[in-house]
Formats: C-alpha cells, sequence, structure tokens
C-alpha cells in the first residue's frame, strides 16, 4: 500500500470537503498526496483527468502529450487557451495545472506514448489513465502496465459515446483482451464533444482517485458504456482472454476485489 504523506495545514484547509467523505477521510488524502499518476494525452479527456486530479490533490502528475496547439483544439482540450495556439501543448498544460496546484509536481513530457518510451514514462507513475486516441500508443501502455503490474484506467469516446474499465494486471481484462488488433475503421480524427470528452474524463479521475484511496468499487472486470444521445448508461461484463497475447501469460488471481497495492 502507498506510504502516505502527512498534510499540511494548508492541504487540510484546502481538501476538507472531500475528506469529510466517510470511507476516505485524512488517510484517503494523504494516499493522493504520496501518488503519482500517469496521464497520456492530455487532450479533451486528459485534460480534464489531469484537472481534476490536480485539484483532488494527487501530487505527481506525469504528462505526455506532444505537438502545438491548434484552433481546433480549443472545443475540449480545457487546459489550453487561444492565445496558446502555435505554441507547445504541454507547456500550456503545465502552466495551467500548477495556477490551479502549486504544490503538484509535474513530469512534462512533449511526447506522445510510444515503444520507446512507454516503459520510462510507466515505472514512474502508481496508476496509468489511458486518454490516448491511437491504438499504437494505447497497447504501448497497456504492455508496460501489465509488465509492470500497474493499474490502468482505460476511457475513450467517439461522437456522443463513450466506456470506461479499471485494469489490474492478473486480476481483470487488459486493453489487449477487449481489442487484440487495432480496429482497421478507426482514424485519428472523429467527431467529439468537449461536453462527451468532459463526462468521462470525470468519471475515469474518480476511477483512478479509488484505485489509490481504496474506496468503493472500481470497475474492475466492468466496462461502463454510455450513449448520451439519449443519456443510457450500461455496465457490461467483460473477462480475461486465456489467449490474450498480452497478459494471457499471467496466472489468474483467485479474487479480482481485494484491495490493490502499489
Amino acid at each position: 500500500m502507498l506510504e502516505p504523506k502527512t498534510l499540511t495545514e494548508e492541504e487540510r484547509e484546502i481538501y476538507q470537503w472531500q475528506m469529510w467523505v466517510p470511507d476516505f477521510g485524512a488517510t484517503g488524502q494523504e494516499r493522493l498526496k504520496a501518488s503519482s499518476v500517469m496521464v497520456s494525452r492530455v487532450g479533451g479527456v486528459g485534460s480534464v483527468v489531469a484537472y481534476e486530479l490536480a485539484a483532488a490533490g494527487v501530487g505527481k502528475l506525469i504528462l505526455a502529450h506532444a505537438g502545438n496547439v491548434k484552433p481546433s483544439d480549443l472545443n475540449r482540450q480545457l487546459l489550453i487557451t487561444h492565445d496558446w495556439i502555435g505554441k507547445p501543448r504541454i507547456e500550456s498544460i503545465r502552466r495551467r495545472l500548477l495556477e490551479l496546484n502549486p504544490r503538484l509536481e509535474i513530469v512534462a513530457v512533449g511526447q506522445n506514448v510510444n515503444e520507446t518510451n512507454a516503459a520510462d514514462l510507466v515505472a514512474q507513475c502508481d496508476v496509468v489513465v489511458d486518454c490516448a486516441p491511437l491504438f499504437a500508443e494505447r497497447f504501448a501502455m497497456n504492455e508496460q502496465a501489465v509488465r509492470q503490474n500497474k493499474p490502468m484506467v482505460e476511457c475513450a469516446m467517439h461522437e456522443l459515446e463513450a466506456h470506461l474499465t479499471t485494469i489490474v494486471p492478473g486480476r481483470t481484462a487488459c486493453l489487449r483482451c477487449l481489442t487484440p488488433e487495432q480496429p482497421p475503421s478507426w482514424t485519428r480524427e472523429f467527431p467529439v464533444f468537449g461536453a462527451v470528452s468532459g463526462t468521462v474524463a470525470c468519471m475515469a479521475a474518480m476511477e483512478t482517485i479509488k484505485t489509490i484511496a481504496g474506496i468503493g468499487n472500481p470497475l474492475h472486470n466492468r466496462m461502463l458504456r454510455m450513449d448520451l444521445r439519449d443519456m443510457s448508461f450500461h455496465s457490461l461484463k467483460i473477462k480475461r482472454r486465456p489467449d490474450c497475447p498480452c497478459c494471457g501469460h499471467l496466472p489468474l488471481s483467485a479474487s479480482a476485489a481485494r484491495p490493490i497495492t502499489f
């Protein structure tokens, strides 16, 4: 289990309302302070994930996002602003997060996740949050999360639909269990509303907080699917594939419900 870090009086004042949650309390807040979370990418979904985790008091964020701000980013990437068009996204992301939480430690990487850097990025965190749009990035993170035994909150959206699950290596299905290969029809650009990105992002941030603090029931071997066109939400059972090319070699844990230790 993460070794809690003592809260300052300022931090107790900032986080007191969430510490009133009965099964969270000061211990949960101390675990958040001690934790490190990797988010990739920090765009429509990832920007809101990072913002909510910074607001909640996570101690360290490892953020990976390449490229410069474009006008088409502004409908959903809430950590960048109009005056930053043409400048590196990761610098705006870092600046905005520190405006919210100057106590936050940030490792800002101006690259997208790939097979070369995934191992190092995942090694720096306790929990991975996958917000990447491309399957090559997602598979690289999933592979390293499994190898390094790190939980990964997996979230994605398209148009008015989104899904969310929490992966625990050896205890739940991994991303490759669910999607063994990249779907042939998937493209880099797709229809997106910022409000849909933000909806699944807030849920992903809460899954991350639950995983770190050991509260509630994370989406282990369950996938939450939502269609905001008619506000329908469904929780689907999922399971590991014994022939999974990523996690199929791992022994199956007896229980997927016991507390996670880091």
